[in-house]
């Protein structure tokens, strides 16, 4: 395996509690919420069953110039907006355009898009229908948007593996760079899919919070009376580097990134294995590929969607890989603040984990009534200080399908 180092120089995101990455961070320690009630015709119109969610904090079409935005579906603009947070952190690094990579990721894609020219089709026919509607509404269009806006030509890559994508394209960023595929790789993932459709869809199948009467305390991941996920919109970008060319460039380095780990749990198309199996394999080969134990990791962010059998099979999962080490360890569960932002969530909680390393604080998880037997995790509703030395997180991602992701990064 190749010795490259790989590091973390920018980072930038638009989520819903902060329009930038040091808003969300501020937001995040201060215990913010980001849900609250949606405020759509379309709410009460299609009488659905879940009245809220968490919604960007700075709508992108505020920040984007007005041609630019209108080309763009929700999705592409919220992933242009962190990409170009991150890559201004990271000093507008200087590479050769085939030197320069995208893997951008999302779970579903343009659904704005896509159902709005299905309702233009009905209600005025086609030739009202857009011309950009596809290039708008494919899943690689923020991937393609990235690569002609900062000219990467190494490639530009989409992963779509539901709630795992983005850390997906993180472990694929790693990977790319030690096998010399780019030097530098804009790596994340994007999703705004709060849509009538989503939101009835998600309910039916019994996987939302209910929680119509208290929305800001609706994801309580860890908590014995938790009642399923809410959902969050957003981007988050990183810029993944080799430490050679960031040193020779002068960059600061927030962090090095050092393992990853992909599985299948094969187990059932949207439940995760009971046992965490798949999981607990990801978590090992991230740890192998950082040549680390697990004696070595001294900070979790949890996948924890707040759902009543996701959040006990992750705990199982981690059980396994750190026994009984693992009630030791300081664990975050941040969807109870941004909640699930489905394909950008593991970009986003990437980002967390990398600020929790640069600060020596593992983030609060808020909205715990009263922590659940099941998931013993060591969670707090206060900042808990991680201590000095080296430290080592690790950041989980699962998603339906079976999909696994898991990244390790170590201190700078």
């Amino acid at each position: 395996m190749s010795t490259t180092r790989v590091v973390v120089t920018g980072i930038g995101t638009s989520s819903p509690i902060g329009g930038t990455a040091p808003e969300t961070w501020t937001a995040l320690l201060g215990g913010a919420s980001g849900t609250h009630t949606l405020e759509h015709d379309w709410v009460a119109q299609y009488e659905l069953p879940v009245t809220f969610a968490a919604e960007a904090k700075v709508r992108p079409d505020t920040v984007l110039e007005r041609p630019v935005a209108k080309r763009l579906d929700p999705a592409s603009q919220l992933a242009l907006i962190a990409a170009m947070e991150a890559w201004a952190d990271a000093g507008s690094p200087e590479v050769e355009p085939e030197r320069l990579g995208v893997d951008f990721a999302t779970g579903i894609g343009g659904v704005w898009t896509l159902l709005d020219a299905w309702e233009t089709l009905k209600e005025k026919g086609p030739r009202r229908v857009l011309p950009m509607t596809v290039p708008m509404l494919m899943p690689n269009a923020a991937a393609g948007n990235l690569s002609l806006h900062f000219n990467a030509r190494a490639y530009a890559r989409t992963v779509a593996s539901a709630c795992a994508s983005s850390t997906e394209s993180l472990v694929n960023a790693l990977e790319h760079i030690r096998a010399g595929y780019a030097d530098v790789v804009i790596a994340g993932g994007t999703e705004s899919a709060i849509h009538p459709i989503t939101l009835a869809a998600f309910a039916s199948m019994q996987a939302l919070s209910k929680r119509n009467d208290s929305p800001e305390t609706a994801s309580r991941p860890g908590s014995i009376d938790r009642d399923g996920f809410v959902m969050g919109e957003g981007a988050a970008a990183l810029i993944i580097e080799s430490e050679q060319h960031a040193k020779a460039r002068g960059a600061k380095i927030y962090a090095y990134v050092v393992g990853g780990g992909v599985t299948a749990d094969s187990y059932h198309i949207t439940a995760n294995d009971p046992e965490g199996f798949g999981a607990a394999r990801a978590v090992r080969a991230a740890l192998e590929m950082a040549d680390a134990s697990p004696d070595d990791v001294t900070h979790i962010n949890a996948h924890a969607t707040s759902t009543p059998v996701g959040d006990p099979n992750e705990y199982k999962a981690l059980l396994s890989v750190f026994g009984s080490r693992i009630d030791e360890i300081p664990v975050s569960a941040t969807k109870a603040s941004t909640g699930h932002l489905l394909g950008g969530t593991g970009a986003i909680e990437a980002i967390f984990t990398v600020l929790a390393l640069r600060d020596r604080v593992a983030p609060p998880t808020i909205n715990i009534t009263e922590q659940d037997p099941a998931v013993p995790f060591r969670i707090s509703g206060a900042a808990t200080p991680l201590g000095d030395g080296e430290q080592l997180a690790i950041s989980n991602s699962f998603g339906f399908g079976g999909h696994n992701a898991v990244v390790a990064f170590a201190s700078a």
